[in-house]
């Protein structure tokens, strides 16, 4: 039966922060080659502003169109579609 002493342990928990450090390392060095694809689907979150500590005013692009969000609270509260506004080649 194996013995557990400090240092097994300790390099036990050494070892699994140097793996987990590496993937993460691995995920960013992805993103930053351009391997990984970024915002590249159908839904994708534009931008997000914190209203208070637990709610949050999302601004999510689905397709071509965006929606507005609030998130966080007792429920979840579709705002509404935003309108694109108008190109200024059809602008009168």
């Amino acid at each position: 039966m194996p013995v557990l002493t400090f240092n097994t342990i300790l390099g036990a928990f050494a070892a699994l922060a140097l793996v987990i450090s590496l993937v993460l390392l691995a995920q960013r060095a992805a993103r930053w080659g351009g391997m990984a694809p970024r915002g590249t689907g159908r839904l994708a979150i534009v931008e997000a502003v914190a209203l208070d500590p637990r709610r949050r005013l999302c601004l999510v692009r689905c397709d071509q169109r965006h929606l507005l969000l609030v998130t966080g609270g007792t429920q979840d509260v579709v705002v509404g579609w935003i309108e694109d506004a108008p190109k200024p080649e059809d602008a009168p």
